[in-house]
């Protein structure tokens, strides 16, 4: 068992949502956990189990034993990987917080391309110019794109990319709502943050499935465009020119 560094103050905090990903886990986070140790800093995987029903649970439990700065929060059902994001937001302690999927379709390694990033801006997010899915799945996304950004005005190329990073004091400005993940650029940039793109390779799935279909994923993130276009045009713009306690002249 790893226990060096127990009291440290936590660098850099990964949120890993999980469902029904037992035969990736392991890999997942046994590369996360090499990449940090590279970095010097005190850091943390935090995994966060959305209902699954696979041996994905039993696996969790067991590297969080093995290793302290890997944890588990456990949901009592599956409710979806904005809830799995935003407990692991609220359960995280690091000063920089990392997302990644637990498909390996994004390889961890690649964690120091976006750190490198928030030098000049407070989120970075990947963008998989070479996606490795299949042809259906490539079109759609890239359909999605192009919808989300004309319709909402950014310019984000890939806004579904799960890999992350960005600084914690921003998430107090934060709110999200389910299927907001899908969003995070656009939230930050409405709070007044500054997010940058930066290319990451892609890696094709070779354990488990896809657990979003295209039909089920095109309607839910149309409906949350509308809400986010709504948030954009609603959104309080002012400013204060003289305050209450103000010296008269």
């Amino acid at each position: 068992m790893n226990n060096p560094g127990r009291d440290s103050e936590v660098k850099y905090s990964v949120v890993l949502p999980v469902y029904n990903e037992a035969g990736n886990i392991e890999g997942v986070v046994g590369l996360a956990v090499a990449t940090l140790e590279e970095l010097k800093e005190p850091f943390e995987i935090v995994m966060v189990d959305d209902g699954s029903t696979d041996l994905g649970p039993r696996i969790m439990d067991r590297l969080a034993r093995e290793d302290h700065r890997v944890r588990v929060l456990r949901f009592s059902r599956n409710f979806g990987q904005s809830a799995a994001i935003d407990a692991g937001f609220g359960a995280a302690r690091g000063e920089v917080i990392i997302t990644l999927d637990a498909d390996l379709q994004n390889d961890p390694r690649d964690i120091p391309l976006l750190l490198g990033a928030l030098g000049e801006a407070d989120m970075a997010t990947g963008m998989r110019r070479v996606r490795q899915d299949p042809s259906m799945k490539r079109i759609s996304t890239r359909v999605a794109n192009w919808v989300r950004n004309r319709v909402s005005g950014e310019d984000i190329a890939d806004s579904a990319c799960g890999f992350r990073v960005f600084r914690r004091e921003c998430l107090k400005k934060i709110k999200l709502f389910d299927g907001m993940h899908r969003f995070l650029p656009t939230l930050f940039r409405l709070e007044g943050f500054e997010v940058k793109e930066v290319d990451v390779p892609h890696h094709p799935r070779v354990q488990g499935i896809s657990k979003y279909s295209t039909r089920s994923r095109m309607f839910r993130a149309f409906a949350d465009l509308l809400a986010v276009c709504w948030m954009k045009k609603r959104r309080l713009n002012y400013t204060i020119e003289k305050g209450p306690d103000d010296s008269q002249d």
